[in-house]
């Protein structure tokens, strides 16, 4: 098959790679030494693009080349290299408000789609770390931080409109990573479609009344309809637990490639979403019942301080920080000015609230239902047990999408997942 690629392009192997680095030496610098002393491996497991770690004497870099096609699938599914760019875009644009939470990026080539960034060690992938059911005690705290400080400031309310309408255009030509979206989180869930797999023959029954279940895929469709149209700040676009690099102490986003202007909801609900498949996972990894019951309570816990925080910091900078042309904290500077200042403040947070309920729902069928699952879910081995804890997962899920208005606030979320969970363990008894 043959695939659009520029002059100059092709995908790199482990050989290649010292002699490619050396030349660059910002990079040489951080690995110090001599190239020929440099261990290289390719490491990626995951949907997309090629991985390769490389260390030296001095320190380690991460080299991220995209491919020509979907990893996950091969060559008959071909995706843009341009990828690599709005990856890069989206890094230095995060960067600049919240460079403790990213990688460091040291080199951009556009024609060989890559990008290289500072090696995270000792971090593991947060998903791999809630499956062994590790605390992180800074992980909400940090979340909440990078997600408030980058949406905040590239939204209409953080930004000026012309520069928020600039950098919209750089990022509206993600067509195809939008699209991939579009179709596997808010579309193929809820119909026949090549790639779709589950649980079988445990979820076959479950499957089909998802396809038919009228009232769920019309919420599936409004959300979508939201992440088509809704262009509040530039999102990173695939926020779930196996795009977060974690230690006890530190916590970095990656991998933003799918990144765009869209509703801020999606990326506060794909982390929301990510964490309640941990939290529902977590009977298929114990030894026995009940014994992860302080794990639950602390996924839990993170949960709501994820959402709290997040409100918080927001609105701290909306009225500390305000940099776009629309309401502006000046505007309503006494008396009922301030009132109704509060209540739109209200308004707004409660909407990305139901958003983000929404939003994480459509992630959370989509890794049961879907193309690509979650390892918290396919890493339990005995089908039954992965079924039974997909099957709340689901129930979860359709209610915070469909029924997501009728919560108060977080708490009343984490007490629905808590029956979902207890009834389950009744009935395991």
């Amino acid at each position: 098959m043959a695939f659009d690629v520029p002059p100059g392009y092709r995908a790199l192997k482990e050989a290649d790679i010292s002699a490619y680095l050396s030349g660059i030496p910002a990079v040489s610098e951080r690995l110090g030494g001599k190239s020929a002393d440099w261990k290289v491996r390719e490491v990626g497991d995951g949907n997309l693009n090629f991985i390769f770690i490389i260390e030296g004497p001095a320190g380690g870099v991460v080299l991220k080349q995209a491919l020509p096609y979907l990893r996950l699938v091969g060559e008959s599914w071909p995706l843009p290299l341009r990828r690599a760019f709005f990856e890069y875009q989206a890094l230095t644009t995060e960067a600049k408000v919240a460079p403790r939470h990213v990688p460091k990026v040291y080199h951009f080539d556009e024609i060989l789609a890559l990008n290289v960034m500072a090696y995270l060690h000792p971090h593991i992938i947060l998903r791999k770390g809630l499956i062994r059911g590790i605390v992180y005690p800074k992980l909400a705290d940090h979340m909440a931080t990078f997600m408030a400080e980058t949406l905040f400031s590239t939204s209409d309310l953080g930004q000026p409109a012309a520069a928020k309408k600039k950098q919209m255009a750089t990022f509206c030509d993600n067509i195809e990573l939008c699209r991939i979206t579009e179709d596997l989180v808010f579309t193929d869930p809820w119909r026949v479609a090549d790639g779709n797999r589950w649980t079988s023959p445990q979820l076959d029954a479950t499957a089909v009344a998802v396809r038919t279940d009228g009232p769920w895929k019309r919420a599936a469709q409004e959300f979508k309809l939201k992440f088509l149209g809704e262009a509040q700040a530039l999102i990173h676009g695939d926020l779930h637990s196996g795009s977060i690099m974690v230690t006890e102490d530190d916590t970095r986003a990656i991998d933003p490639e799918f990144a765009f202007y869209g509703p801020i909801g999606y990326d506060v609900g794909a982390l929301i979403g990510n964490l309640y498949l941990a939290y529902l996972s977590q009977s298929g990894h114990e030894a026995k019942p009940g014994e992860r019951d302080g794990y639950r309570d602390w996924i839990l816990q993170t949960i709501e301080a994820v959402w709290t925080l997040f409100d918080q910091r927001f609105r701290a900078l909306w009225n500390k920080a305000h940099a776009g042309d629309t309401f502006m904290p000046a505007l309503f500077a006494t008396g009922p000015e301030q009132a109704a200042f509060t209540f739109a403040q209200d308004a707004y947070m409660r909407r990305l609230f139901v958003d983000s309920l929404g939003f994480g729902g459509c992630k959370m069928t989509r890794r049961i239902l879907g193309l690509a699952h979650v390892e918290d879910m396919e890493s339990i081995a005995d089908p039954d047990r992965r079924a039974a804890c997909e099957t709340r997962a689901l129930r979860l899920a359709r209610t915070m999408m469909v029924e997501g208005a009728s919560f108060a606030d977080i708490q009343a979320v984490n007490d629905a997942a808590r029956v979902v969970q207890h009834e389950a363990a009744k009935v395991s008894a």
